[in-house]
């Protein structure tokens, strides 16, 4: 599933949860709230947590730039990328 995320805004994400509303492969619409942004190994990952079912817990996107410059998040496909950063993040031992 690949999500386009556009958004104008500062990113001083320290300060603000922002709700975002993504859209599967199927048009249907998510509402999330962005628990944070951080950058491991010069790649920015984006922690969401679902309005609908937030006890399923958190979600982690890659923030990636389109041809337009627009900030849009991408399924993690590699499972050893995923792992790492799932390690990384409940370790809180971030950059």
């Amino acid at each position: 599933m690949t999500d386009r995320h556009d958004h104008n805004h500062d990113h001083d994400h320290d300060l603000e949860l922002d709700i975002i509303v993504l859209v599967d492969e199927d048009d249907t619409e998510h509402t999330f709230t962005v628990l944070e942004y951080v950058e491991i190994e010069e790649q920015v990952y984006a922690v969401l947590l679902p309005e609908e079912n937030p006890e399923e817990g958190a979600f982690i996107f890659r923030v990636e730039v389109d041809e337009n410059g627009e900030e849009i998040l991408m399924d993690i496909e590699d499972d050893e990328e995923f792992e790492r950063e799932v390690e990384v993040l409940e370790s809180d031992e971030l950059d």
